[in-house]
């Protein structure tokens, strides 16, 4: 059943509101199906204060039923029976584009997946989509500016690095969002405060929060996910990142030492630079 819940904050006048939102979907598995949006769930947030002023959520019934599992494989998952009785995507549009339109939207990896989703429902019901007067994309944010220390840029990762819990439906999700962004954020701040005690310290931890140890063996906690980033090499991110001067200088050292000694004359000097080229490669 759809969920609606206002507040009220007053802060600047003519402030745009920032709303988080997350769509959850069915998953093609042939080509020529497509996304169907089973949840919907929003947050407006005021930009001064970042308190939740608003919030919705609500499940949604597919045209077509048999495009949603019969069981999930996700405990929390959604199910057909669980969108059986739920709302078409119709008879919330209204709501939905309320809450969107005219607004800051924001979320994770919502440029690629969530905006798409939300200008094919629309379309499908035949009505204009809503637009955004912004966009906060908080993968892409957090990527340039967080980095790598979660070990990865999913939202179950970075929700676990600074253990807020784990990820359940679109609601929760969009507050877990906008608590990441917080942690980051006052993460960001400090180390910019204090650079010469704080900054580069998360380089050298040891620790890795996005696994947990149970029986001596090491379970990877987050499962894969229609809105993970995608499997690229860009995407690829470390948990401690190093650069390539510290992965390399003690066998470097130990190979000037060797290419130095060998090195003897006029005729030794080649030998030596082409050594030096390979180990800066």
């Amino acid at each position: 059943m759809p969920m609606d819940m206002e507040a009220s904050c007053s802060f600047k006048e003519g402030a745009t509101e920032i709303v988080f939102f997350d769509l959850e979907t069915t998953v093609p598995k042939r080509v020529g199906q497509r996304f169907r949006v089973l949840e919907f769930g929003a947050i407006v947030v005021c930009p001064m204060k970042l308190v939740e002023l608003e919030s919705f959520a609500t499940l949604i019934k597919p045209t077509d039923l048999s495009a949603v599992a019969l069981r999930s494989s996700r405990p929390d998952g959604i199910t057909r029976e669980a969108v059986a009785t739920a709302p078409l995507f119709e008879d919330v549009a209204d709501k939905i584009f309320s809450i969107l339109n005219g607004r800051i939207w924001a979320g994770h990896n919502i440029r690629r997946f969530d905006c798409v989703r939300i200008k094919e429902a629309f379309a499908e019901i035949g009505r204009p989509a809503p637009t955004p007067v912004g966009m906060v994309d908080s993968l892409g944010v957090l990527t340039n500016k967080f980095g790598k220390r979660a070990g990865n840029m999913k939202m179950a990762s970075l929700a676990s690095y600074f253990q807020l819990g784990q990820q359940k439906h679109s609601l929760d999700d969009v507050r877990m969002n906008l608590e990441v962004l917080k942690h980051c954020a006052t993460v960001l701040f400090l180390e910019s405060t204090l650079p010469s005690i704080l900054q580069d310290k998360w380089k050298t931890s040891p620790t890795k929060t996005t696994r947990n140890r149970a029986n001596g063996k090491l379970h990877c906690r987050e499962e894969s996910s229609r809105k993970s980033p995608p499997s690229s090499p860009g995407y690829q991110l470390r948990s401690v990142p190093y650069s390539r001067e510290r992965l390399g200088i003690g066998k470097m050292t130990a190979k000037v030492k060797n290419v130095l000694y060998m090195a003897q004359g006029k005729q030794h000097l080649n030998v030596l630079l082409k050594h030096s080229r390979s180990l800066l490669r």
